[in-house]
């Protein structure tokens, strides 16, 4: 099966990609997570502006009918402006704030945020201004992620994730899995060891070249499950991003030899939201489980 994008498609994902260069370039990242790690007992702080400008460009509108103020577009251009997020690493609770586009007044304009308990952990519960789901007695959590704050929920249940959400997850992780794989190559083309680039050598070579395939594949699948919607294609494109989104992340930081322990190195930041993202409903355990059933059936 071939998955070719329709021009608008590309358009879409071109603008959306300028759109966060200018509201969220690499510096911004930089000075957030600086940020993050120096808060301390008080959690970092969401960017409003950049917020309401994914709203203005009807990144939260996005599947909203048009007669109901919205833009309109589909499950698939979703994907391919989840996967452009995912691969600048914006903060925030993206996908429960789309979600909550129509229901919760402000969410599609970006005027307000929306947090979700999901699993029993909420993402930036203390900046949302509406929480969808039960909340009371989350205790606050130290995240691996500094531009993503966490709470717990002692006790909640954990109900059976939106397929949605699944999959936007799906596209973020695609998104992590394809920026790690550039500055890796790079650092492999023009390092140099013993008179030759990093990349000369067999084990590095190998460990782009899995990078890619794993991409790719979770490309395949993320793409396939936005058109089926067939909850085990969301489940299989789900499983796939997480490993390409993790495992990818980990492969470039080796690429990078010691470098890529330092903070002033951009790969951890990407490691560490994939660990969060993998967390969220829907991963792991559940989409295994929900393979298995279809398989079973």
């Amino acid at each position: 099966m071939r998955f070719r994008l329709t021009r608008d498609q590309r358009a879409l994902r071109s603008a959306v990609r300028e759109l966060l260069a200018r509201h969220w370039p690499g510096e911004a990242l930089r000075t957030a997570a600086d940020a993050g790690m120096t808060a301390g007992a008080d959690s970092p702080r969401l960017d409003r502006v950049l917020w309401k400008a994914l709203g203005d460009a009807g990144f939260f509108a996005l599947r909203l009918p048009e007669a109901d103020g919205g833009v309109g577009l589909g499950t698939a251009e979703a994907v391919l402006v989840f996967e452009e997020a995912g691969r600048a690493l914006v903060p925030g609770p993206l996908v429960a704030t789309h979600l909550a586009a129509g229901a919760v007044p402000g969410a599609a304009s970006g005027e307000s945020v929306v947090a979700a308990v999901d699993g029993g952990l909420v993402e930036w519960l203390d900046a949302a201004d509406t929480v969808r789901g039960d909340a009371r007695g989350a205790v606050p959590l130290r995240s691996v992620d500094p531009l993503t704050p966490l709470h717990e929920v002692p006790g909640a249940p954990a109900p059976r994730p939106d397929p949605v959400a699944v999959l936007l997850t799906a596209a973020e992780q695609l998104g992590t899995a394809t920026r790690v794989g550039e500055p890796a190559v790079q650092h492999a083309r023009t390092r140099e060891q013993f008179g030759q680039p990093v990349g000369a050598f067999q084990a590095v070579k190998h460990l782009c070249a899995d990078m890619l395939v794993r991409t790719e594949t979770a490309r395949a699948a993320v793409y396939a499950a936005a058109v089926t919607a067939h909850p085990a294609d969301i489940a299989a494109a789900r499983l796939l991003a997480d490993e390409a989104a993790v495992r990818g992340a980990r492969d470039c930081l080796q690429v990078h030899g010691g470098m890529g322990f330092t903070w002033d190195a951009d790969v951890h930041l990407h490691l560490k939201r994939a660990w969060v993202r993998a967390r969220r409903g829907g991963g792991g355990t559940q989409s295994e489980e929900a393979l298995a059933a279809d398989l079973v059936a």
